[in-house]
């Protein structure tokens, strides 16, 4: 069975800092990629950051600089480092690992 487990979420004040972690456990062959993506009240799903299996990596320009994706020795627990967080990062992030998807985790960035 296919799990999908992200933590790390919760509140913090605009310039502070959260690290996501997600762990990816069932898959049974080599994982290629994993994936942020996040979803604010009333708006679409958006990808924030993505990671190979041969370590590249992409970014939503909005995040650039400021946000860093990353996995273990494993490949199978992806990270999420957010650093100088702005209220317009507040949302539930979801990790996807190949077609599997996690059940979420709250930011709160407060002004």
């Amino acid at each position: 069975q296919v799990q999908i487990v992200e933590s790390g979420g919760g509140l913090v004040q605009a310039g502070g800092s959260l690290r996501l972690s997600c762990a990816a456990s069932g898959i049974m062959y080599r994982i290629y990629t994993m994936e942020w993506y996040r979803q604010a009240p009333g708006k679409q799903r958006e990808l924030v950051a993505g990671i190979t299996n041969y370590g590249s990596t992409n970014y939503a320009d909005s995040v650039k600089g400021r946000f860093a994706i990353s996995t273990d020795n494993t490949k199978k627990v992806a990270y999420l480092q957010m650093n100088t967080l702005k209220p317009d990062d507040t949302a539930v992030y979801y990790c996807k690992v190949m077609a599997y998807w996690g059940q979420g985790t709250q930011v709160t960035v407060s002004s």
